[in-house]
């Protein structure tokens, strides 16, 4: 029997990819900007440049978990139909989005005992999350079943890498990933951090450059270094309102491996760009381990 599979926004899943993928539902999670809370669709990608500009203006995002009653009502319109329903999480290291699924998940299965609900934390974000969920439809249209594809998913979650930068250190500080001493000398100094998603989905910088073509270069370089295998696979991009870093980076990764696969582009929406700010750039790929 075939299920859906359900993630959240934190995964900056595109209108294009939603559209291209069948029985895949995607929650939205709320954000607030000057007090004023909103939820974040799907939908609402058209927005972003908006909201980018608001960031860039100094205007203050903040933002919040899955709500209980979004998943409720996901699931419970599934379950009534008799789906079985697979969800993919933001990783538990960044959000308490997990812990709303967990709660749903409980509440349905005493109003539905013999629903099926598989829930797994992705232990990534962005455009890692939505290659996480790539893959999932992958096995499940292979034929594979619903625990067949939560053990995949388990295996190999931990195999796929993720590296970004940011361009302004100041919204890494405001959600405690970095001082206000380093975010104040790394803006004097045009530092830009190398950071990596860890074994535990939590952000940790890595590496500093100096400049933005080395640090895109010093992604690519991570990329081409460790994606496993080189040739045929698909490689997520996200990046905050900044297409033509994000396109300069998968021209690098072509230039060193040219058989990569399909090279996908991912605005980051506004739960994950609230706190990695404009002019981010990540990359999302397969490789033995992160």
């Amino acid at each position: 029997m075939s299920f859906w599979i359900v993630t959240d926004v934190g995964s900056d899943i595109s209108v294009d990819f939603l559209k291209r993928h069948d029985r895949l539902a995607v929650l939205p999670m709320p954000y607030r900007m000057d007090g004023v809370e909103r939820m974040y669709n799907v939908e609402d990608e058209a927005t972003l440049k908006d909201f980018y500009r608001d960031l860039r203006d100094e205007r203050v995002a903040t933002t919040a978990q899955v709500t209980v009653d979004s998943a409720v009502t996901c699931f419970e319109e599934l379950a009534a139909k008799g789906e079985q329903i697979l969800y993919i999480s933001l990783s538990g290291g960044l959000s308490g989005t997990i812990q709303s699924i967990q709660t749903a998940r409980n509440m349905i299965l005493e109003k539905h005992p013999k629903a099926r609900i598989m829930v797994v934390d992705s232990l990534l974000a962005s455009a890692g999350q939505a290659l996480l969920v790539h893959y999932a439809a992958q096995q499940r249209d292979a034929g594979k079943t619903l625990d067949e594809t939560v053990q995949w998913l388990v295996n190999n979650r931990q195999r796929i890498v993720s590296w970004f930068t940011v361009d302004d250190l100041n919204f890494l500080f405001r959600g405690g990933r970095v001082s206000k001493t380093s975010a104040l000398l790394g803006s004097m100094m045009h530092i830009k951090p190398i950071m990596h998603v860890n074994f535990d989905g939590k952000l940790v910088p890595r590496e500093k450059t100096q400049g933005r073509k080395r640090a895109l270069k010093a992604l690519a370089e991570k990329c081409c270094q460790l994606a496993k295998p080189k040739a045929g696979q698909p490689v997520f991009i996200s990046h905050g309102d900044c297409i033509e870093d994000a396109q300069y980076l998968a021209g690098l990764v072509r230039q060193g491996m040219p058989d990569v696969g399909e090279i996908e582009f991912f605005t980051l929406g506004t739960i994950i760009g609230a706190h990695a700010g404009p002019n981010t750039v990540a990359i999302f790929f397969m490789g033995d381990a992160r």
